[in-house]
């Protein structure tokens, strides 16, 4: 999966999910600062990303986590590994 297919699920994900705008999530954008999610936001938005995976995210694949695009990065080596 590359990071624009990555990226267009995370659209969806955050449209559908958290009511954020499809524009609104791109790479660089903070998830806690820009799109205002908060730590619950973060919980369900690792559970939404599973089905993508296809593995169960553990908490700590997440703690670096800040930016789309740092969740992008987490997805393609969740894939990989």
């Amino acid at each position: 999966m590359t990071d624009e297919q990555i990226l267009d699920s995370l659209k969806k994900i955050f449209e559908e999910s958290f009511e954020i705008a499809a524009e609104r999530v791109v790479p660089d954008a903070n998830l806690f600062e820009e799109l205002d999610l908060d730590s619950i936001d973060a919980v369900d938005l690792v559970i939404k990303l599973q089905p993508l995976t296809g593995k169960r995210i553990k908490p700590e694949d997440f703690k670096a986590v800040r930016t789309v695009g740092d969740v992008i990065k987490t997805v393609k080596q969740l894939m990989a590994g």
